[in-house]
């Protein structure tokens, strides 16, 4: 199973279709995970499970989604409601009370991924402003083979090898 997913891309109309149309005939999923600053309808937005960042006003987005995705439960929020820039404690008790093993989020604009108690956290950072690195990313997230690996890939398409990160399943 591959997984696009990709965050804050705060009205990068250009960018954010370009990622879509790179990666889309090789995931089975695409995640974006608020703020894309767009109308929920809109050609660069259709295709993603998409949630509400603290940027979007379209009401069509909802704050939080559970999505079965090849048989993993996926829990996706853009993180404001759970104040991820202190601590992910609060996402990841919503984790395990929705029994999601794999959480996408975003808000802080950090790039990171981390198991926690067997719950994988994924913040893919921001194709338009990126914070603590200066590239502009986004995830692939590939399970495959009872192993799990989360590449990180700047807005160009090219993998940051020093980011990519391989989990033990779950």
């Amino acid at each position: 199973m591959k997984v696009l997913i990709v965050s804050d891309s705060h009205g990068q109309r250009k960018e954010l279709e370009a990622i879509k149309k790179r990666h889309e005939h090789e995931v089975e999923a695409m995640i974006h995970c608020g703020d894309s600053e767009l109308p929920a309808d809109c050609d660069e937005m259709k295709g993603f499970y998409s949630v509400r960042g603290n940027c979007d006003y379209d009401r069509e987005y909802v704050n939080e989604r559970i999505e079965s995705i090849a048989g993993c439960t996926f829990y996706i929020t853009h993180g404001h409601l759970h104040n991820v820039k202190m601590s992910l404690m609060n996402l990841h008790y919503k984790a395990r009370e929705t029994g999601a093993k794999i959480v996408c989020f975003g808000h802080s604009h950090v790039a990171g991924a981390e198991m926690i108690d067997g719950i994988l956290m994924i913040n893919p950072g921001s194709i338009s402003l990126p914070r603590m690195r200066k590239e502009k990313t986004y995830v692939i997230l590939n399970v495959e083979n009872k192993k799990i690996t989360v590449v990180f890939y700047d807005v160009n398409g090219l993998p940051v090898e020093s980011m990519a990160t391989e989990f033990d399943p779950f």
